[in-house]
């Protein structure tokens, strides 16, 4: 028997799988039977050989390109994306990430050493009697004229288009910033070295601008305080994702340091997830709501409230629940 005329008696199957390809549009995977999914994988097989044919023997080409499309649109409806699974990311984001994130032992460390230092730099800074030079030590003499120039003027408002310039602009910045503590984590001391600095450079501004003397203090926390909770996590994930990234390439164990660093890229996503997360959402607070002229009340209420989500996700959502039935 001739192919061209094989083809032609194929045709009945080739007009029930485009029935079966109509049918399956408008139907729910889960509403399907078995007999209909067994038989429409059979016609799809079939209509890939007889196109195979037909291009092999070059039938005419209205024949061809009805194939083509027919194995197209069959194929489409077999391998057609899932809806999207709620339940299956609610799950993802509210118990594995916290939780993970929570439990992992290089974030702990990058968050122990850094609001350790940055708390200790605060201090120092703050208690002139303690170590009178320190805040010129660490920030330097220029540094310190800079902040009191930029702060030198209350904060009294931003054009909403200047605004949006500027939050792209702390998305940039803040995220080298990010960016620098987990790339210097990679080979481990530098990591701590730059989170180190970081936290010591933070805490002595924070510090110095908090002295009763320094009259632009009150212009500084009016900007500083609504966004810095978002900001500095943020800088924490970043510098515990690169240490956990440079401890994978340090300390292999039993795998090869390419398996390990592969491995590892795969846990730390969720950290860099919601490192960049936390950046993003600090950029719009800093574009919008702390230049602003809102009462200072307000944007401490608004540091208050980051503060307690960042808590609830970290720490609420973080603590391992057992499970029901464990003993």
């Amino acid at each position: 028997m001739k192919v061209a005329e094989l083809l032609n008696q194929r045709r009945q199957n080739w007009q029930e799988l485009e029935v079966l390809c109509g049918q399956l549009a408008k139907r729910r995977t889960k509403t399907l039977q078995a007999e209909e999914v067994s038989r429409f994988a059979a016609l799809y097989r079939a209509a890939c050989a007889d196109l195979a044919l037909a291009d092999a023997y070059q039938l005419p080409p209205n024949t061809v390109h009805y194939l083509h499309l027919l194995v197209g649109r069959a194929h489409n409806q077999l391998y057609r994306t899932r809806r999207f699974a709620f339940a299956a990311w609610s799950r993802i984001l509210l118990e594995e990430v916290p939780q993970r994130i929570f439990q992992d032992r290089c974030v702990q460390v990058a968050f122990g050493l850094f609001w350790g230092v940055f708390l200790l730099s605060a201090w120092l800074a703050y208690a002139k009697d303690v170590w009178p030079q320190y805040a010129e030590a660490v920030l330097t003499t220029s540094a310190i004229e800079e902040l009191e120039t930029n702060f030198q003027n209350p904060v009294d408002g931003r054009d909403p288009e200047a605004g949006l310039m500027m939050a792209g602009f702390y998305i940039q910045h803040n995220t080298g910033i990010g960016l620098k503590c987990f790339a210097g984590g990679l080979a481990v001391i530098p990591g701590v070295i730059v989170t180190s600095f970081n936290a010591a450079f933070l805490g002595a501004a924070f510090g110095y601008m908090a002295r009763p003397d320094v009259v632009q203090g009150q212009n500084f926390f009016q900007f500083v305080t609504a966004h810095g909770p978002f900001e500095l996590t943020a800088i924490v994930l970043s510098a515990g994702a690169g240490l956990r990234l440079g401890l994978a390439w340090l300390l292999p164990g039993r795998w090869s340091r390419r398996s390990s660093l592969r491995k590892t890229a795969v846990e730390t996503m969720p950290l860099m997830g919601a490192a960049m997360a936390m950046f993003f959402l600090a950029a719009l607070i800093e574009g919008f709501v702390s230049p602003s002229s809102l009462p200072y009340e307000i944007k401490a209420s608004v540091a208050v409230v980051s503060s307690g989500l960042l808590s609830f996700y970290f720490i609420i959502l973080g603590v391992p629940r057992r499970r029901s039935g464990a003993v």
